[in-house]
C-alpha cells in the first residue's frame, strides 16, 4: 500500500508548496479540534483546503494522508475517521444524494499511553465532561442503545441534572451539555413518528459505538455491577 509521501510524488508541484499543503491541513485540524471542543471535522473542509488552489482531483486525499502520518509521528495523535452508517430522517432525502465520502469526518486520538495523557496533556478543568459524557453514554447502552428523550431525562433527574437548569455549578446548561454530545457524535438525535405523536430518541452514534469506547463501557458497567454484587453479599453475611 503506497504512503502518503509516495501519493504525494505523483503530482507535479513542488515540494514545497506539498508541504505547505500538509501543515494548512494539520493547522486546520488542530485549531478546529480545540476550538470546537472536540466535534468531527468535516472531510469536505480539509478537501477545501487543498482544492481550493488546485484541481488535481486525487491531491486532497493524499494530503490528509500525509498529514495524518504526520500528526501521529510528530504530535502523537491519531486522525481517525468516522463515517455515519445511518442519517437522521429528517436528513435521509439530502444525504441521499450526496456520496459516502461527503459524510467522512475526522476527529483527533491521543495515541500517548493512558497514564502518560492523564499526566501531561489532559486538561483537568474538562473532566468533569468527561464524566458527563461516560455517563450519559451508559444510560443509553444500558437502554439497548436506543432511549427516548423522555426515559433519558428521567434517570438524569435522579442524578440531580434537570433540562431546565441552565446555571449547573459543573456543567452550566445541561441541556446544551447533552445536545454537545449530539454534535460531537456519542449521541445520535431523532424525531420519530407514532400513534401517539412525535417521540424524540436519542441512540449511540459513531463514537460511542468504537470499539475501544464501547468496550471501556461495558468494563465500567461490569465494574458497577460486581461491585453492588459485593456489596448485597456483605449484607447478607
Amino acid at each position: 500500500m503506497n504512503t502518503g509521501a509516495e501519493d504525494l510524488s505523483q503530482f507535479d508541484i513542488s515540494d514545497q508548496e506539498k508541504d505547505r499543503l500538509v501543515a494548512d491541513v494539520i493547522r486546520y485540524i488542530l485549531f478546529k479540534t480545540h476550538q470546537s471542543s472536540g466535534c468531527p471535522i468535516k472531510r469536505e473542509e480539509l478537501t477545501q483546503i487543498v482544492s481550493k488552489n488546485y484541481r488535481q482531483r486525487a491531491l486532497p486525499a493524499a494530503v490528509i494522508e500525509k498529514a495524518k502520518e504526520k500528526l501521529a509521528g510528530v504530535f502523537g495523535y491519531d486522525l481517525k475517521e468516522l463515517q455515519r452508517s445511518r442519517t437522521s430522517a429528517k436528513k435521509q432525502t439530502r444525504f441521499s444524494q450526496q456520496s459516502s465520502a461527503d459524510q467522512r469526518s475526522y476527529i483527533v486520538i491521543s495515541q500517548l499511553p493512558a497514564n502518560i495523557y492523564h499526566k501531561y496533556v489532559e486538561d483537568i478543568n474538562a473532566s468533569h465532561l468527561t464524566g458527563f459524557t461516560f455517563v450519559v453514554v451508559s444510560i443509553v447502552f444500558l437502554a439497548g442503545n436506543k432511549i427516548s428523550e423522555e426515559d433519558l431525562w428521567h434517570h438524569m433527574r435522579r442524578m440531580g441534572l434537570l433540562e431546565t437548569d441552565e446555571n449547573h455549578p459543573v456543567l452550566g446548561n445541561v441541556k446544551l451539555s447533552l445536545e454537545a454530545l449530539v454534535q460531537q457524535r456519542y449521541l445520535q438525535k431523532d424525531k420519530v413518528s407514532g400513534p401517539e405523536g412525535n417521540t424524540i430518541m436519542y441512540e449511540l452514534a459513531e463514537r460511542a459505538l468504537d470499539g475501544e469506547v464501547n468496550q471501556q463501557i461495558k468494563d465500567y458497567i461490569t465494574q458497577i455491577v460486581n461491585k453492588d454484587l459485593r456489596t448485597v453479599e456483605v449484607d447478607d453475611d
